[in-house]
């Protein structure tokens, strides 16, 4: 099942470059007044309009700037606490019938191996994955025929009959192709978690030069290809954009612009916003020097400007980043990040020397996964493999109505507690062990229902396993 679309002008209706151009513009030298007021409505939990952020873009006095980087610290903790949701990517084939030009995996590239899992190394990988710990998958791939509705099905139900001891993988993620409303009800009726589409950049003419051919170039079809996912029954979405591309602060308006969108037509945003930087890809001249770099100071920027923008939406931050920048921007309003990834293809079972040659581009992040989980409970970070409310039915419109009121901390803070339970029981380390168990100790404190979870914990010990809130 693979459909290409022509692209119909009077479908790019919800990014219009003007007005975004035009809001850009008309807020610089924003009064400080004005940015207080709109931080203080963010902190009380509010969406922000366009115009407020755009104002927030605008901002440069150091002094204000750090005002936005706390009320973003501050806003993260009340509604997220001080869980920190880990995943790994899967990469299960890189053939791609795209052009991209900032991409390793696109077609007319030389110099990548091309190479697409089978069963039994898909088994073998997840096999690798949960061996470490893992429980949470993003499955990714290129986008040609073989990577089918029906192939991403029978991707999932793989990875969930995967099985090592008492691991296992709980939810899958996909950052795949637009599909069909009818391929994505095959994909649904799989289990999928999330999906995710990023437009990689919402400015139309650099979008059109960067996607010179494949289906990948009709902007609309991929715009809308979140809007077909609703409509194929899948609530659960995450929208992106690969910043470097173009400039950052109209990407930014373009997140927003495709969160009010999501709202008016179904009700409810997407579940996860991400916000790669480029990084260097095999064969790919543009990845050496990105045409509108983001510094790291206007990245740490756009992330907290983001987290005010949208206070409960899922943020991600992945390992294109190094580790001290990580450290650096969790602080700002991160909710998922990676942990012990590879994204060569078959790269987890295997140590394949050429694997930099089957990646689409290059991690700033290698530690592994415990080297990441001792960092985070250091910081005072609870880390998290947490999939409750996808099993409990919490998902899309359902999911906001827990996180809007501020459920969101009251169930998460133990399931996650849980989760570092049985990672601690099952793979950790005992030096990690026992950094872990004393983190639990102090969360006990702070937790309102102590005994039920003290209770929940002690099933874990006893050899129960995926106990939940």
């Amino acid at each position: 099942m693979f459909t290409f679309i022509k692209e119909l002008d009077t479908e790019r209706t919800f990014i219009p470059e003007d007005v975004i151009n035009t809001l850009l513009e008309e807020t610089k030298n924003p009064d400080p007044v004005y940015v207080r007021e709109i931080l203080q409505k963010s902190l009380n939990k509010n969406r922000l309009e366009l115009i407020e952020v755009a104002t927030l873009l605008n901002v440069e006095e150091k002094e204000l700037l750090e005002e936005i980087f706390q009320a973003a610290r501050t806003l993260k903790e009340r509604i997220y606490g001080n869980r920190i949701v880990l995943f790994a990517p899967l990469y299960i084939g890189n053939d791609c019938i795209n052009d991209c030009v900032y991409c390793g995996f696109r077609s007319s590239n030389p110099e990548i191996y091309r190479k697409t899992l089978t069963t039994e190394e898909l088994e073998n990988e997840v096999k690798a994955l949960v061996s470490k710990g893992h429980k949470r998958l993003i499955v990714v791939c290129g986008e040609h025929p073989r990577y089918s509705p029906e192939y991403i099905a029978e991707t999932i139900n793989v990875i969930y009959n995967t099985k090592v001891g008492h691991g296992e993988i709980r939810r899958v993620n996909v950052n795949a192709a637009p599909q069909t409303i009818e391929g994505y009800k095959i994909i649904h009726d799989a289990g999928i978690g999330t999906y995710q589409i990023f437009q990689e950049t919402y400015h139309y003419p650099t979008y059109k030069k960067l996607h010179p051919r494949g289906p990948k170039s009709n902007y609309a079809w991929r715009l809308y290809g979140l809007d077909r996912a609703m409509l194929g029954g899948i609530d659960d979405l995450g929208i992106g954009a690969l910043f470097g591309l173009y400039d950052w602060k109209y990407e930014v308006m373009g997140l927003l612009y495709h969160t009010i969108h999501l709202e008016q037509r179904f009700g409810v945003g997407p579940h996860t916003i991400s916000f790669p930087r480029i990084e260097p890809a095999v064969g790919s001249d543009i990845t050496e020097n990105p045409p509108y770099k983001v510094s790291d100071e206007e990245f740490k920027k756009l992330v907290a400007i983001i987290r005010l923008a949208v206070p409960y939406t899922g943020m991600i931050l992945t390992a294109r980043e190094p580790a001290e920048l990580r450290r650096e921007v969790l602080k700002m309003g991160i909710s998922q990040i990676d942990g012990g990834s590879s994204i060569g293809i078959g790269s987890y079972s295997q140590d394949d020397p050429e694997k930099i040659k089957k990646s689409q581009f290059v991690l700033g992040d290698n530690r592994s996964l415990e080297e990441i989980i001792q960092d985070l409970i250091k910081e005072g970070y609870i880390p998290s493999f947490c999939t409750a409310c996808y099993r409990a039915g919490r998902t899309g419109e359902h999911f906001m109505e827990f996180a809007i009121p501020g459920f969101v901390k009251r169930f998460c803070t133990p399931n996650a507690l849980f989760t570092l339970r049985e990672y601690l029981n099952d793979y950790a380390s005992e030096e990690t062990r026992e950094m872990g168990n004393k983190l639990i100790t102090k969360e006990l404190q702070r937790v309102d229902n102590a005994d039920k979870v003290t209770e929940f914990l002690g099933r874990i010990d006893n050899g129960e396993r995926d106990v939940r809130f």
